[in-house]
């Protein structure tokens, strides 16, 4: 496990391909998050092991606001929501065409989405994948607010760890578009 800060991101462009190759926990403009490239069966089965979930549908940050018109069926409801991005909100969209590995969400037809306002968000755009995003935490056990927090078990199974200080946010909103009347929900 590599400890590693926004200045070594900006001046060691290698190591944005060497995120996309690993399991990583890295801050958002709620909450550190534990993710790895969406689209590798085998990273995602790795994210699930280490935060031992293995039913609850993950999330993905996507490198551009295209992708969901490209990958998902807005309504002309989610246009105001989608607006708002980047923000604190995770909208949950229907398919339209598979953009992830299967593992990220299994047997359901919906996609939550994520466009942090947050540094780090730079760097998933370089990447050019969707990245999970679920919060750094084994399940049932808090999130994490600062490296301190960090279950010692996790910190000993990721690749890297983007250190951004103390967060004191709570999650994303979450917000379902995939039905017929918008469901918001505060975390």
């Amino acid at each position: 496990m590599r400890i590693i800060n926004q200045d070594e991101l900006k001046h060691d462009p290698k190591l944005i391909e060497e995120l996309k190759k690993s399991v990583f926990i890295y801050p958002t403009d709620t909450i550190y998050g534990i993710g790895c490239d969406a689209t590798n069966h085998k990273l995602v089965a790795k994210v699930r092991a280490i935060k031992q979930s293995f039913e609850q549908p993950f999330s993905v940050i996507i490198p551009n606001k295209n992708m969901i018109f490209e990958f998902c069926e807005p309504t002309e409801e989610a246009r105001a929501w989608i607006d708002k991005l980047p923000g604190p909100y995770t909208l949950i969209f229907k398919i339209k065409k598979k953009c992830v590995a299967e593992n990220v969400n299994p047997d359901i037809d919906t996609i939550g989405i994520r466009i942090p306002d947050h540094w780090f968000y730079n760097f998933i755009k370089k990447m050019k994948v969707p990245i999970v995003t679920t919060s750094a935490n084994i399940t049932g056990d808090n999130f994490m607010t600062n490296l301190e927090d960090l279950n010692p078990d996790m910190k000993n199974k990721v690749d890297f760890i983007i250190d951004d200080g103390e967060h004191k946010g709570r999650g994303s909103t979450i917000v379902n578009l995939s039905k017929d009347e918008v469901e918001v929900r505060e975390r």
